[in-house]
């Protein structure tokens, strides 16, 4: 799944960047461009698998629907959007992630089209959620993949755990990573992001905002309750931050045996095949905290240019994209999650072993999507960086990211 994954601090900048462009840009878009017939799609692929289950399905509807669509697969999705609408010539249709969505809405480059689909209500509720901007609905969700526990089971049966005694509690993983540790292994292993941190946040009955997103909640005992989680465990050494283990990624910890157990999201699958293709895993649903069940779900949504001069067309092929019977297709193709509900139960049964990353989004939070709030969670990752190097506390990384929230809020 592309476009899902926790970004830089470099990247927010270019986000922040992107904004400035697009905000100016937007009062351009009054007049649509005129209509030539075709259709251009922009989408930022993970791999040949995607690029060629993208590009056959435009080929499928273009034969459909008499008019021409071009995939153009991004070297650099936000660069290229960027360009693009500061030129006046975004791509028709493109790819957007919940952290750049309202931006792009907000600058007045994005067309509003949720309001067009009759089934809009299949898709889950937090994938809507995030693709929602003043209560409009302006895209939809293309798949969505939410966090799970990745364990390696061929190291959980050499340390004389029970294979079918998967942690349920924070107090069992706590207990299992512990088992787990070893010279040269760590138990459990994860990025060390607002991401994962998110994740662990909700569990604990906290979040970054409130319901509404009207109001940051980040420096609450539940948000402490979660980072003190995370910090003990990594001073203990039951646990770590993948890049503290000399890994570049969850995939790569746990099917080299740095870690025995990651926390990671439905796209580590694709990584396991490819690389690690004789690796023994499985994964199960994040455990509990005290707040109960949590998790994190990324998406990326089929975005519709304001300054497009085909939008019925667009609509159309986005609608196409969309479908049941096309989202099974990229399921089978490139292994992208359905972001239907009414597609969970063929789901599980045609991939079971992915099964506790698509049950995750029935109670997850999408990520924090409003403008400016990028560059806020950066700070709050290398705060947390700070957490693991022992040179700062949960309290001050809370304290500086409810300020730092705060400030971005009030300018929205």
């Amino acid at each position: 799944m592309n476009g899902t994954r926790p970004g830089t601090v470099a990247a927010a900048a270019t986000a922040a960047l992107a904004l400035g462009l697009l905000t100016a840009c937007g009062g351009g878009y009054d007049d649509e461009a005129a209509s030539d017939g075709e259709l251009t799609v922009m989408f930022g692929s993970s791999g040949e698998a995607e690029t060629a289950a993208v590009q056959e399905a435009l080929a499928a509807w273009s034969a459909e629907s008499g008019i021409e669509a071009t995939g153009i697969p991004a070297q650099d999705l936000v660069q290229q959007l960027r360009q693009g609408f500061a030129g006046g010539n975004p791509p028709d249709v493109f790819y957007v992630s919940p952290d750049l969505f309202q931006q792009y809405a907000q600058g007045g480059s994005l067309y509003a089209y949720g309001d067009q689909v009759e089934d809009a209500d299949d898709f889950y509720p937090a994938l809507r959620d995030s693709y929602t901007y003043e209560d409009e609905l302006y895209c939809l969700p293309k798949d969505q993949s939410a966090h799970a526990l990745v364990i390696n089971t061929a190291l959980w049966e050499d340390a004389g755990l029970d294979p079918d005694d998967t942690p349920a509690t924070w107090e069992e993983l706590q207990d299992a990573a512990e088992k787990l540790t070893e010279d040269g292994r760590v138990g459990l292993a994860m990025g060390g992001d607002h991401n994962i941190a998110g994740t662990f946040m909700q569990e604990a009955g906290g979040w970054f905002l409130n319901d509404d997103g009207t109001e940051v909640t980040a420096d609450s005992p539940e948000n402490r309750e979660a980072l003190d989680y995370i910090a003990g465990n990594i001073d203990d050494g039951n646990f770590a931050y993948v890049n503290d283990i000399d890994a570049q990624s969850g995939s790569e910890a746990l099917g080299n045996e740095k870690a025995a157990m990651i926390v990671d999201g439905g796209w580590v699958t694709g990584a396991f095949d490819n690389d690690f293709p004789d690796l023994e895993w499985k994964a199960v649903e994040m455990p509990e905290g005290p707040g109960g069940q949590g998790t994190t779900v990324f998406s990326n949504c089929w975005g519709i240019a304001e300054a497009s001069g085909d939008k019925d067309a667009a609509v159309d092929l986005v609608t196409f994209l969309t479908s049941a019977e096309q989202q099974q297709r990229f399921a089978e193709g490139f292994g992208a999650a359905p972001s239907r509900e009414s597609l969970a139960d063929w789901t599980a049964e045609e991939f079971p072993e992915k099964a506790a990353f698509n049950a995750g989004v029935a109670y997850a939070r999408g990520q924090v999507a409003l403008p400016g709030f990028d560059s806020v969670l950066a700070e709050f990752t290398t705060g947390l960086e700070g957490v693991s190097a022992g040179s700062a506390s949960p309290e001050e990384v809370l304290e500086q990211l409810q300020k730092n929230g705060e400030e971005a809020l009030a300018e929205q």
